[in-house]
């Protein structure tokens, strides 16, 4: 049985351009036009958030420039289909608590759902908080690493270079 997705609306991939240009764009002054790229009920799902409405959504990226030092988002890949897209992307920050020196990168990815407005209905990021973030912490990052190589079927857990 072959399901057919629906074809690429222009108006979704357009969408899906403004939503990246938006992200590798984000400042604090930025955050003021996010009703511009979300929907006003807009449902945003992350490792440590999930929350409805634009109010919330901002409060999220308020947050991070609050904690962070020059956090920046850079979209390394995308695809849309239907109505979604699906982001693959870099975010870079540094701590201001623990190494500010040390630029952190996490890799993950966004699948984002557009209303018929071209707005975000739905954004739901996907990356791992243990190994992008937890191990990288002093005490928490040890036990990480320990239960890591614990669950690993083929003995110790071999990170890939890329």
């Amino acid at each position: 049985m072959s399901t057919q997705l629906p074809a690429v609306s222009g108006d979704v991939a357009a969408a899906a351009q403004r939503l990246i240009a938006f992200y590798e764009q984000l400042s604090p002054e930025r955050l003021a036009s996010l009703d511009a790229y979300y929907a006003p009920d807009a449902h945003f799902k992350d490792p440590f958030n999930d929350v409805r409405g634009l109010a919330a959504i901002a409060r999220i990226f308020e947050h991070m420039f609050a904690t962070l030092d020059q956090p920046r988002f850079t979209v390394i890949h995308n695809m849309v289909q239907g109505d979604q897209a699906f982001l693959g992307w870099e975010f870079r920050f540094r701590m201001r608590r623990w190494r500010p020196q040390v630029e952190q990168c996490i890799q993950g990815a966004t699948l984002v759902r557009f209303d018929a407005q071209g707005r975000v209905a739905m954004h739901r990021d996907y990356w791992d908080a243990a190994e992008e973030l937890y191990e990288k912490l002093p005490v928490l990052g040890s036990l990480m690493r320990w239960l890591r190589r614990s669950a690993c079927a083929s003995g110790p857990a071999r990170r890939s270079s890329s």
